[in-house]
């Protein structure tokens, strides 16, 4: 599978059924998560390192994270999803102490956004995105967190906030202070924004 594809979703019980058979060790299942996650896991760390080198490295490395824990992964307790992303968001604090870095240093690249309606509407699309995308990058570290998880990820609020290790109601405020600084940001302009 290519980094950054759609993965097919599963309803909740085939999900499941699916992560018990890899915590028993079952191949097939193991490779069906990763087949599942995978896109969702590299938009996240793409859009958090900006490199799609590093980001694949990285991505195969929170991967390989899951697998060593998978079988000590309780079903019943935290979602799944929100116990990936907590690896995954665990690794990356770790890559961005080891290598004192803060955050993405690029724009995103358009092949992160799966967009395929007409030309003119992935025109208008991808321009939107450039602005939101550098509006996102003069957010707050925590902020940014919680919308790269929530909006680029689909996370819920629950699963963001177990994958941060924060109360929902922090997720909740976060993301209310972000939505509401990009908004003013995105009106402002980025002639306003960048002094032009």
């Amino acid at each position: 599978m290519e980094f950054g594809s759609v993965g097919v979703p599963l309803s909740a019980e085939i999900e499941r059924e699916t992560i018990q058979r890899a915590r028993e060790g079952d191949q097939q299942a193991l490779a069906d998560i990763y087949d599942m996650y995978l896109p969702r896991v590299y938009r996240y760390v793409y859009l958090r390192v900006g490199d799609v080198a590093e980001a694949e490295d990285l991505t195969e490395d929170i991967f390989l994270r899951m697998l060593g824990g998978i079988a000590d992964y309780k079903q019943g307790g935290v979602p799944f999803s929100a116990w990936l992303f907590r690896i995954a968001h665990n690794h990356l604090v770790s890559y961005y102490r080891k290598n004192g870095v803060r955050g993405p240093k690029t724009t995103i690249d358009e092949s992160v956004v799966d967009s395929r309606p007409d030309p003119a509407t992935i025109v208008e699309t991808r321009l939107t995105y450039g602005e939101v995308a550098k509006a996102v990058e003069e957010l707050p570290e925590a902020q940014r967190e919680v919308i790269s998880l929530r909006f680029a990820v689909g996370l819920s609020i629950a699963e963001t906030a177990k994958a941060l290790g924060k109360r929902q109601g922090n997720v909740k405020a976060l993301q209310h202070k972000a939505v509401a600084k990009l908004q003013r940001m995105l009106r402002a302009g980025p002639e306003v924004r960048t002094g032009i």
